[in-house]
């Protein structure tokens, strides 16, 4: 009888115990070669042990490890002047996660309508099917009953509207309303991209209304859309960001941007994170930036991604019992599966790659960004593969049932 494990049970694991990775690919103890399309979730958007982080940190890890914010870390200036000379932001706010970016988006939110005057602005409005975290504020802000249920009374202050209803949108805004909070493309959602008019048309609404647009780009962000964040598609910017999984190339990293004026509510004591920003975290994330920011990296992304997109295409039109629609951009694809998504999950391990589920019965590809074409194709002929063996089991069941 196997020992029981003293791990919280809060995950269906698969049963694989991966001991190594190489580029896109993960290897198992005994020895078993997996083409690695889920990335971590998004995270390793180099891959596994690429050379120039690996470097990174060794040269990091020889001098000093943790610091806390008690003192000036040179690391944190360089990154953050890196980020905000790349993007709309002027203010940095480093974190070790996603989730603690977004508390600290909603926190810089709401400190800036409280630094105003408007103390009674703290509702922020989401979207349905959005996901932000595992924190008690960041499941309030997601709504999925699902990860809030038996965690007592939802956080206040979070209004959810139908994803891409600008009317209902509308509706919802009142007097204690501080910002609108939205992902350019819902991860866990099932990859389902907002359209560039109704960012534009959110973005004008909270001029109007004086309030400050969140983006959530946790998933999105770091080149995962063929350009360095996905915002920069819609032709509008973002008052505050979320960013994280990418940024640290599979190192705990996570930050929030800024204007300068959405952050002039934050002032020194009203925020702080221990482990945030710390110097191996920096080392990591200054080698992510050297590396996507060169010359052509981004373009790389972008012809990959066509390779990719043009062949779940043609995967769609010869599978269309199995696979019913592709969804979204860059390497941040998503297959809404006619059958239910896990039997072509379990059907692409038995092929050897790996993918991640999320909702409406989607299956994401985010492979990283370092994906070659010969690689694409490689991981389309197994997803193909494995499309075949759904339909072969939909053939027999169907043979069954008409005896």
């Amino acid at each position: 009888m196997a020992e029981a494990s003293p791990l919280y049970q809060t995950y269906m694991r698969a049963p694989l115990r991966f001991e190594r990775g190489e580029g896109v690919w993960l290897i198992t103890e005994n020895g078993e070669r997996y083409l690695d399309f889920a990335a971590g979730v998004a995270v390793n958007s180099l891959g596994h042990a690429h050379p120039h982080l690996v470097g990174a940190l060794r040269e990091q890890a020889d001098k000093v490890w943790h610091l806390s914010n008690l003192y000036e870390i040179p690391g944190q200036e360089k990154l953050g002047k890196r980020l905000t000379e790349a993007t709309f932001a002027d203010r940095v706010f480093f974190t070790n996660s996603g989730a603690e970016a977004l508390e600290c988006a909603i926190k810089t939110a709401r400190r800036y309508q409280f630094s105003k005057g408007h103390g009674e602005r703290f509702h922020i409005i989401t979207f349905e099917g959005a996901f932000h975290g595992r924190t008690l504020a960041t499941i309030a802000a997601g709504g999925q009953a699902k990860y809030l249920e038996g965690f007592g009374p939802k956080a206040s202050g979070f209004d959810q509207v139908p994803f891409g209803d600008l009317d209902a949108v509308k509706a919802a805004i009142t007097d204690e309303t501080a910002a609108i909070l939205i992902e350019p493309i819902q991860g866990e959602g099932g990859i389902r991209p907002a359209p560039a008019g109704f960012l534009k048309e959110l973005r004008k609404l909270c001029d109007e209304k004086g309030l400050l647009l969140i983006f959530d780009e946790v998933q999105c962000g770091v080149g995962r859309t063929g350009k360095l964040f996905a915002y920069e598609w819609s032709g509008i910017a973002p008052d505050i960001m979320a960013v994280a999984k990418g940024i640290g190339g599979g190192f705990p990293l996570g930050a929030c941007l800024a204007t300068e004026e959405a952050a002039s509510g934050m002032k020194a004591g009203t925020h702080g994170s221990t482990y945030g920003g710390n110097p191996l975290a920096m080392a990591v994330g200054n080698a992510v930036l050297d590396v996507i920011l060169a010359d052509g990296f981004l373009e790389h992304v972008r012809d990959v991604a066509l390779v990719f997109r043009q062949g779940l295409a043609e995967l769609k039109d010869r599978f269309p019992d199995v696979i019913e629609e592709i969804r979204g951009e860059g390497l941040m694809l998503g297959i809404k599966a006619k059958v239910p998504s896990g039997e072509l999950l379990q059907a692409m391990r038995d092929q050897h790659i790996l993918g991640v589920p999320a909702g409406d019965n989607v299956i994401r590809l985010l492979p990283p960004l370092v994906t070659t074409a010969e690689e694409a194709r490689e991981g389309l002929n197994r997803v193909g593969l494995a499309a075949e063996k759904v339909r072969a089991t939909l053939d027999t069941a169907a043979r069954n049932e008409s005896r």
